[in-house]
């Protein structure tokens, strides 16, 4: 993938690019845990100068979707038990609460989405597609947090996201999945009935379930 500077777009503009283009693929799990990155090897793959894969290197250290060594490897994080606890007790905090702020307004045209979504994660389970079911598994669940309307908390909710991508992508292998989420169906259910206590539920089971597994 190159990220071609446009007529008149200055270096800004394509540091945003290639940070926004490495920060879909870590937070995809198109890395694995502890997949060493070089300034040098960014540029090459991305056509761009050492500048801006300097820059977007910084702002995802910064976020903590790559580590930075005192030795100055960069490499994506591999996570402790702990810090894998850690971040699912937040995915347990914020999307429960971002789901049931969008419950009012999760009309029967997001459902179907969110059902068609949920169709198209099957058929790349079935494929073994692990980058693919994390993108979508994500897109399922960002359709309905958008609803929530609050933007703050998805962004929080993003970072996590980001900094478990890898981690996803670990995730995956050990799960071998032959059909979507079940949990997926609960959520589902939730919102064509309207029930509040029953979305939360079935949204903290989604997002913590795999984790807790993974850190056992």
């Amino acid at each position: 993938m190159l990220i071609q500077t446009r007529p008149g777009e200055g270096g800004s503009a394509a540091h945003d690019r290639l940070y926004r283009a490495l920060r879909t693929q870590i937070m995809h799990g198109e890395l694995t845990p502890g997949a060493a990155l070089t300034l040098r090897g960014i540029g090459r793959q991305f056509g761009v100068s050492m500048t801006p894969a300097r820059e977007a290197v910084r702002r995802l250290v910064a976020e903590g979707a790559l580590t930075l060594s005192a030795s100055g490897r960069v490499s994506t994080p591999e996570l402790s038990n702990e810090r894998i606890e850690e971040l699912a007790a937040l995915r347990a905090l914020l999307e429960p609460e971002l789901a049931s702020r969008a419950l009012p307004r999760a009309h029967m045209a997001l459902i179907e989405r969110m059902q068609k979504i949920n169709g198209q994660i099957g058929e790349v389970v079935s494929r073994g597609d692990a980058v693919a079911y994390i993108r979508l598994n994500l897109e399922f669940h960002r359709a309905l947090y958008l609803r929530a309307q609050a933007p703050a908390m998805l962004a929080m909710a993003e970072t996590v996201w980001l900094q478990l991508g890898p981690t996803m992508r670990a995730l995956y292998g050990r799960l071998r999945r032959t059909e979507p989420p079940q949990h997926h169906r609960m959520i589902l259910a939730a919102l064509r009935a309207g029930d509040e206590p029953a979305l939360r539920l079935a949204v903290r089971a989604d997002v913590t379930q795999g984790l807790r597994m993974l850190a056992n």
